[in-house]
C-alpha cells in the first residue's frame, strides 16, 4: 500500500536514495488517507495554501486570546459562512498526556474536523469541504508521530510518563538545524512546534521540524525532525549519543551495538 507517511526520525529529511521509496511511518501507524475515495487531494491541498506566504499550521498558535496550554484561540463548533457541507464536530483524543492531569487516561484532544475547517476560513485559507476529514486526519497522525519520537528520546531517562505541558508554533522561527540542513541542502521546513514535555518533573524542550517530502501517487509525504532542544547538559548528552549511534548504524552497520 502506497502510505501517506512521515518520516519522524531526527535525521536529514532530504531523501538521498536513488530508489525514491517512501518514507516508513512511525510504528505502529497506519496511512490516515483513503486511497479509493482522496483522488487529486494533494492538489487541493497546494491549491488551499497557495494564497499564503507560508504553508503551516492553519490554527494560530500566536494569538493573544488564546489557551496558553497550547496556544490555540478557541474555535467554534459552528457551520462558517458560505460554508455548504455540514462536517463533525467530534473530537478524536490522542496518546499524549496531559501534563495539568493527574490521571493516565486524561489525553490531549485533537480539532474537530468543523474547528478545523474554522481555523482555515479564520485565516484565508478556504479549503475544499470533502477534504477537510482527511487534513484532520493528517494533522492527527503528524502529531502522534511526532510524539512517538518524543517518547523514544525519553526512553533514555528513568521517567516512565512524559506528559506534555503545552506547545508553541513557531513557524517563522528557524532552527539552527534547519539552517544547516537549508545550507547544505536547500530545503526549509513549512512549519515548527516547540513542545514542552514533563519528566516527572522537570520541563524538557523539544523542536519539531516540518519538512514536506516527495509527493507519491498524488498523495502528500512529509518528514518531521524531532529531537530535544539543546537548553541543557542533558539534552546535550542525548543528542551526542544519538549522532554517534546514527553514524555507527551507517558507516558500520554489521558492529554490535
Amino acid at each position: 500500500m502506497s502510505d501517506t507517511t512521515a518520516d519522524t526520525r531526527a535525521t536529514c529529511p532530504v531523501d538521498h536514495s536513488a530508489s525514491g521509496s517512501q518514507p516508513t511511518a512511525p510504528h505502529g501507524s497506519g496511512c490516515p488517507v483513503d486511497h479509493t475515495k482522496k483522488p487529486g487531494f494533494l492538489s487541493s491541498l497546494t491549491n488551499t495554501t497557495a494564497s499564503t506566504n507560508e504553508a503551516k499550521c492553519p490554527v494560530d498558535h500566536a494569538e493573544s486570546q488564546v489557551n496558553p496550554l497550547n496556544m490555540m484561540p478557541a474555535l467554534a463548533q459552528t457551520m462558517h459562512e458560505g460554508q455548504q457541507t455540514a462536517l463533525s464536530t467530534d473530537r478524536e483524543s490522542s496518546t499524549i498526556p496531559r501534563a495539568d492531569q493527574s490521571s493516565d487516561t486524561h489525553k490531549w484532544e485533537y480539532p474537530s474536523p468543523q474547528q478545523f475547517y474554522n481555523a482555515l476560513a479564520r485565516k484565508n485559507m478556504p479549503a475544499p469541504e470533502e477534504y477537510v476529514d482527511v487534513m484532520v486526519d493528517i494533522h492527527n497522525f503528524l502529531n502522534e508521530g511526532a510524539w512517538n519520537e518524543v517518547l523514544k528520546w525519553e526512553s533514555r531517562h528513568e521517567c516512565k510518563m512524559p506528559r506534555l505541558i503545552r506547545l508553541q508554533g513557531r513557524p517563522r522561527d528557524i532552527s539552527p538545524l534547519a539552517r544547516i540542513y537549508d545550507w547544505r541542502f536547500g530545503v526549509r521546513p513549512f512549519d515548527r512546534h516547540d513542545w514542552f514535555v514533563d519528566r516527572c518533573g522537570k520541563q524538557v524542550r523539544y523542536v519539531i521540524d516540518y519538512y514536506e517530502g516527495e509527493p507519491k501517487d498524488d498523495m502528500p509525504v512529509f518528514n518531521l525532525v524531532v529531537r530535544p532542544a539543546i537548553d541543557d547538559f542533558s539534552s546535550l548528552t542525548d543528542r551526542a549519543k544519538q549522532m554517534w549511534q546514527d553514524a555507527k548504524q551507517k558507516y558500520f552497520p554489521d558492529s554490535k551495538k
